[in-house]
């Protein structure tokens, strides 16, 4: 049910991004929005994994490099019956960690310096097991064509918005709507991108903090690895964009209060009360 859930969210992205090509350039702009709408599905489920860990300046690491953090993640990876992934480090201080990747066989994991340091070696294996969890649940493919689309609708409304500024707005029925209702799309149509975005990332959340808990057998130590990371996340700051604040376990724009009304991750309050409440079952 997830799944579908998450396919009809990301079919009115999709759907939207047209409708939003067609209030700015008509007949031809709902053509080019849909082509670049396609383009970016193709490019989004073969090359995103790459652009992320550019991004963020993750470096691969080795086995003899990170040991520790090796045999963390090969032991989690055979416990939960996937492939081992790619190991990456950011290196940033603030503790964080986050995976990537379109299918568990082409995925990579990737920490931060600060969560190294941070975290005592149960916290951070209950950290591996969420990260792997979004890999065997396909969640990664997910909020990262999400983040596409959104990042997309959001570029559109500014190219619009230019447009609008130095007379390239057409307003007949052919080319373009109403220049007002285009002019209220050109300032929504980012809020509504983020919100849809919210949207596959929260739910998604929830279930990986489950099953990665399951996959490290320690409830309480994630919940208390989540208590000290957003904790951190609000002192130190990090070089993060909003389009891929969803992919880590704990928002990195968290210090940032316009950021707050929009995070893409549920409160982490929550998140620690579940996890505490799977300990008292287990």
């Amino acid at each position: 049910m997830n799944t579908f859930k998450t396919f009809i969210l990301l079919l009115f992205m999709t759907l939207f991004f047209v409708w939003v090509g067609g209030l700015i350039g008509g007949r031809a702009g709902m053509v080019t929005a849909f082509v670049f709408a396609v383009l970016m599905n193709f490019f989004a489920y073969w090359f995103s994994d790459r652009v992320v860990l550019a991004m963020q300046r993750a470096r691969e690491v080795t086995e003899a490099e990170a040991p520790e953090l090796y045999s963390i993640v090969r032991r989690l990876a055979q416990k939960a019956g996937m492939p081992m992934p790619k190991v990456y480090i950011v290196d940033a201080e603030q503790p964080n960690a986050f995976a990537t990747g379109r299918s568990p066989s082409h995925s990579a994991v990737a920490v931060t310096r600060g969560i190294m340091r941070l975290l005592s070696p149960e916290e951070l294996e209950g950290v591996i097991g969420h990260e792997l969890a979004h890999i065997k649940n396909r969640d990664i493919l997910i909020s990262t064509v999400a983040a596409t689309i959104a990042g997309a609708i959001s570029l559109l409304a500014q190219m619009a918005q230019w447009a609008f500024l130095f007379g390239g707005y057409r307003g007949d029925d052919d080319e373009g709507g109403h220049p007002l209702v285009a002019l209220i799309m050109m300032l929504i149509a980012p809020i509504i991108a983020i919100i849809v975005q919210m949207a596959v990332s929260r739910a998604r959340e929830y279930a990986a903090d489950e099953r990665g808990a399951r996959i490290a057998g320690t409830p309480v130590h994630l919940a208390n690895a989540l208590r000290k990371l957003h904790y951190a996340s609000e002192r130190i700051p990090m070089h993060a964009s909003p389009a891929t604040s969803h992919l880590f376990i704990v928002n990195p724009l968290t210090g940032k209060n316009v950021m707050k009304l929009f995070s893409t991750h549920p409160p982490v309050e929550e998140r620690i009360r579940r996890l505490q409440a799977m300990s008292l079952q287990a």
